[in-house]
């Protein structure tokens, strides 16, 4: 009696576990499942410009790399977004080093962060990383 009440325990406690595991990953599928497609959706049109993995470390301005592409003509009302890849935080900022012009500003970038801007005015705008001097590129509204 003792033997088959040792052996239910165990059985019992089996499917518990197994029961208890199958219901946890349902819920992390479920999870990454919502995390997967907030991340499709949020971009659904690919980013205009990537600031991609190990820019901030310097060497990408002389392959220039630092903002891919460096250089991206827009036409007037136009708008282009900026998709930081990198685990390191960015910038978009107007002007150069060190002397920023004042006209945009993303911010800090977070990695996996966009910034959005609409370029309404023709003209040559420049850009650099406040935080990381040599990566600088350019937009070309016509």
């Amino acid at each position: 009696m003792i033997k088959k009440i040792i052996t239910l325990t165990i059985i019992l406690g089996i499917s518990i576990s197994v029961i208890g595991l199958s219901l946890s990953g349902l819920n992390s599928e479920d999870h990454n499942s919502e995390v997967i497609g907030n991340l499709q959706n949020d971009f659904i049109i690919p980013p205009d410009v990537v600031i991609p993995m190990k820019v901030s470390r310097p060497g990408c301005d002389v392959e220039d790399i630092c903002y891919i592409p460096s250089n991206i003509v827009a036409e007037k009302g136009d708008s282009i977004t900026w998709l930081n890849e990198d685990s390191s935080f960015h910038s978009v900022t107007s002007g150069f080093y060190p002397e920023p012009s004042g006209l945009f500003d993303s911010g800090h970038l977070d990695p996996y962060e966009s910034y959005t801007l609409s370029f309404d005015e023709y003209g040559v705008y420049d850009y650099f990383c406040t935080l990381h001097p040599w990566m600088k590129a350019q937009v070309v509204v016509e």
